[in-house]
């Protein structure tokens, strides 16, 4: 720092290697004691906390009487000797904590009002209500949990941006304003002044753009992506995000899935966390049929099985029912679970019922008495097939696979947070392989895609594209880290009649084809490489590294589940003649 600057030091920063040096430091008022005479003033910038010490025997009394009027929040400018703190007071276990700075001047730069939340929280208090904090979210921002998580943000851009540029990949960016496409969520539109009655859209992702900078000979292209999607929201979703975005050519699944577990590895390296490489492989019906969801939290066991083979003729009229309609009955193992009690199974059958359930099969054996609802005597013989043990639990689910798949999901997950379950281990990885390429919707029911039209079918499923289309299988490929979908890619489709067929099984005209894809099925005809890439979802991967529990604690000004900015007041409404600048007038008018 030069001689002049206001501030020599972070406060935060300080340690015994200061000891006996001038410095100069600018921060907050994080608290203030007094104490007979003395002050005490915790000092906080983004680098941490420091004690300043205001004594009469090196503290002027103007000074004093200003530090002693510094109020929480207040921004100060000191001038101060570090010295060592008394032996009680120190904390080793933080290096700012051993020391303090015996005050010699102060000035108020910044006066502060009762701040709206507080900042500096006393042991397990309570924050304020989330909906309060983002309206003061400039307050918020100072709490030091917050910092720490943006701080980690920046790293682990500074990180991905690094692994990518060693991979020889090209840091490009593609348009903001953009056209319309079909990503599976409404479009921000944006109307265009100067091209009255037509609109831009803000991009759900930079897919089309990064397919033609593969075929414009790029061969390697990354961004740090901001996208947009008008969607109803939850606590892991908002309506900006951003992406670490990539595209490769003359590439096959695995070269991506390697690029994308080295990136993982280095970010959860700078997060300190050391995993290993290469992740296990599962496809997708395995993963349905062994865990009822596509992003399965591997870190636990309870395997969903097939009981259907197990019943006899004298099963239970509803599961022969279930059977004669084309459902099986599936469950899965709890080992030592014959100790839950009646309500702890009913809050277990209460899952399943929130997962549209009919209701939760279960039978245990404890102190050689076997007891159950819903198998009776088959219990005994179910839960023996499956390995299980005296004093272990069975848990089943009768129905189509729509019904006990998400079902026995719920029940699994249920099971998992119980306080007396442990993982296996901490960080489980996993590639969720072969997805469906078409799903159906159930609002229309029509074919649309599982993910988006421009993934490449598995070529040993190209065939069923004509004559079973639902059955066809995508070179689709989904990164899951303990239950939660990390990012997705997959293999792109090149030829030109391939992509115009699969618009065409989605049901677009010709005409729409032209005027939506046109220019991509022109850039394609063009010569286009074999490629593929990948988006992993940069804001979860923060919030799942930093400890934070939503999304909104690793953004610095985030949306509400509504999609409002409450600090700002957005959105809001303009006036008459904004909109008639952009030839627009209201519905009502």
């Amino acid at each position: 720092m030069s001689a002049t600057a206001l501030r020599t030091h972070r406060a935060g920063e300080l340690s015994r290697a200061h000891l006996g040096q001038a410095v100069r430091l600018g921060g907050w008022v994080h608290r203030r004691r007094d104490l007979g005479g003395l002050v005490f003033i915790d000092l906080r910038d983004r680098a941490g906390l420091v004690q300043l010490s205001c004594n009469p025997d090196w503290t002027p009394p103007a000074v004093m009487e200003r530090a002693a009027s510094a109020g929480a929040e207040t921004v100060v400018l000191v001038t101060g000797t570090v010295a060592l703190r008394p032996e009680p007071a120190r904390d080793r276990e933080l290096a700012s904590r051993e020391i303090e700075v015996h005050v010699t001047d102060l000035e108020i730069a910044g006066p502060a009002q009762t701040p709206a939340i507080s900042v500096a929280r006393k042991d397990k208090e309570e924050l304020a209500a989330e909906e309060l904090r983002l309206r003061h979210r400039v307050l918020d921002l100072r709490r030091p949990e917050l910092q720490q998580n943006l701080i980690l943000r920046h790293r682990l851009l500074q990180r991905a941006r690094r692994t990518l540029t060693e991979l020889e990949f090209l840091e490009i960016e593609t348009p903001i304003l953009t056209k319309p496409t079909p990503e599976g969520a409404r479009d921000y539109l944006v109307p265009s002044r100067v091209h009255p009655g037509e609109f831009y859209a803000l991009p759900q992702s930079p897919q089309i753009y990064k397919q033609l900078l593969m075929v414009a000979g790029y061969d390697r292209y990354f961004q740090i992506a901001r996208c947009f999607r008008d969607e109803d929201l939850r606590a892991d979703r908002q309506p900006e995000f951003t992406q670490i975005d990539l595209e490769a050519s003359f590439v096959s699944a695995e070269d991506i899935q390697q690029v994308v577990e080295r990136i993982l590895v280095d970010l959860w390296a700078e997060a300190g966390v050391a995993v290993a490489r290469p992740f296990p492989r599962l496809a997708w019906r395995d993963a349905m049929e062994r865990y009822g969801i596509d992003k399965p939290d591997l870190r636990y066991g309870y395997e969903i099985r097939d009981l259907t083979p197990l019943l006899g003729g004298d099963a239970a009229p509803f599961l022969a029912d279930v059977r004669t309609a084309g459902g099986r009955v599936r469950g899965l193992v709890v080992p030592g679970g014959a100790a839950l009690t009646r309500k702890d199974l009913d809050a277990l059958a209460a899952s399943a019922k929130e997962a549209k359930a009919g209701g939760l099969i279960w039978a245990r054996r404890g102190s050689g008495a076997w007891e159950g609802q819903g198998v009776k005597a088959a219990g005994q013989i179910l839960l023996d097939a499956l390995g299980g043990r005296e004093g272990d639990l069975l848990l089943a689910v009768a129905g189509p696979d729509a019904v006990t798949s998400p079902a026995l999901h719920a029940v699994r997950t249920a099971l998992t947070r119980r306080p007396d379950v442990q993982p296996t281990q901490a960080h489980a990885f996993t590639w969720i392989l072969e997805f469906p390429l078409f799903e159906l919707d159930p609002a229309t029911n029509q074919q649309v895609p599982a993910h988006h039209p421009f993934t490449a079918p598995h070529p040993a499923d190209r065939d069923m594209l004509e004559r079973a289309p639902g059955q066809a299988r995508a070179l689709h490929y989904d990164a899951v880290y303990n239950g939660n979908e990390l990012g997705s890619g997959s293999i792109r489709i090149t030829e030109p009649a391939l992509q115009r067929r699969i618009f065409e099984l989605l049901g677009m005209s010709e005409a729409e084809i032209r005027r939506r894809f046109g220019f991509l099925l022109d850039g394609l005809a063009a010569g286009a490489p074999p490629h593929g890439g990948f988006a992993l979802g940069f804001d979860r991967i923060a919030m799942l590294l930093s400890g934070a529990t939503s999304l909104r604690d690793v953004i610095a000004f985030p949306k509400t589940t509504t999609a409002r900015a409450l600090f700002e007041g957005a959105p809001t409404p303009v006036s008459a003649d904004d909109l008639l600048s952009l030839h627009l007038k209201r519905a009502e008018e």
